[in-house]
């Protein structure tokens, strides 16, 4: 059995090649019985040649910022991929500086059914760390907080995710008496306990990567945003606020600033006046 925990990722606390993925933002996906050509395919990825380890992927990545100028709208991104053995067969392993954008979600669906893909992401900057669990077709696991659990099967990885390190109890709750733990070493303990991949940094460093140019995805519509926040103390701030809702505070906010303004002026009273004048 694996016993993989977060200590066994200590490594990325003196990683050069991971102090460069936290800060660029990063997306590391994991998918089992695909070939990285029909993974970049998948993506609708232009294909770039390959590049020879992490050094030939930054290089591209570098390139292609170049190209459109180092745009901070453009959200396309240069894709590296190539196989590794894992449980169950040959996974393919897809990293890129993309901002912690991640693969799209209805590609993963797609990508995931007959098998498993497993994701993880930083966006760089002020991080949010994310985690997908894809089985079948389906989001069985999502995650930014473990606390904050969501998916089909919310409570599924419960155990694993205290058996990496994480200090939650067997409910899936806080648990104050556990110690605390770097959540990015047990996310990627995580990933191993689903992959049977262990991510190091000659695996990342030494692969030779088919390169792809995914293009920007376009805009999902969406009707509603929702807030859920959880502080340090475990409170949470759940807020949803419909498309409608907020359009109709738009169109109350700009109508308030867009209005005339009226200035006026209060005269003084006549006794005022007068005694004013008495007093001059």
């Amino acid at each position: 059995m694996n016993s993989v925990t977060a200590h066994d990722y200590a490594w990325i606390h003196t990683s050069p090649l991971f102090r460069h993925m936290m800060a660029s933002g990063y997306t590391l996906t994991l998918i089992r019985g695909r070939t990285p050509r029909e993974v970049l395919r998948a993506m609708e990825a232009e294909p770039q040649g390959t590049g020879e380890g992490t050094a030939g992927l930054i290089e591209a990545d570098d390139a292609h910022r170049d190209e459109v100028d180092y745009d901070y709208w453009d959200e396309s991104y240069i894709a590296g991929a190539f196989s590794a053995p894992g449980e169950n067969g040959d996974w393919t392993l897809v990293l890129a500086f993309d901002g912690g954008l991640g693969i799209a979600a209805q590609c993963v669906e797609t990508l995931s059914k007959g098998g498993r893909v497993v994701a993880h992401s930083t966006n760089g900057g002020k991080p949010i760390h994310l985690f997908h669990w894809f089985e079948d077709g389906e989001l069985r696991t999502t995650f930014e907080d473990p606390l904050s659990r969501d998916g089909t099967t919310p409570d599924a990885l419960v155990p694993l995710l205290r058996d990496v390190g994480f200090p939650l109890t067997s409910e899936g709750e806080h648990d104050e008496s556990a110690p605390d733990v770097d959540r990015k070493a047990a996310i990627l303990a995580l990933a191993e306990r689903l992959t049977g991949i262990r991510v190091t940094e000659s695996l990342l460093q030494d692969a030779t990567y088919q390169l792809g140019l995914v293009p920007e995805q376009p805009a999902e519509e969406w009707t509603s945003v929702v807030i859920d926040i959880t502080d340090a103390h475990g409170e949470r701030l759940h807020q949803e606020w419909t498309y409608e809702e907020i359009a109709t505070a738009s169109d109350r906010a700009r109508a308030e600033a867009n209005a005339p303004v009226a200035t006026t002026w209060n005269e003084p009273p006549a006794r005022d006046r007068s005694e004013r004048k008495r007093g001059e």
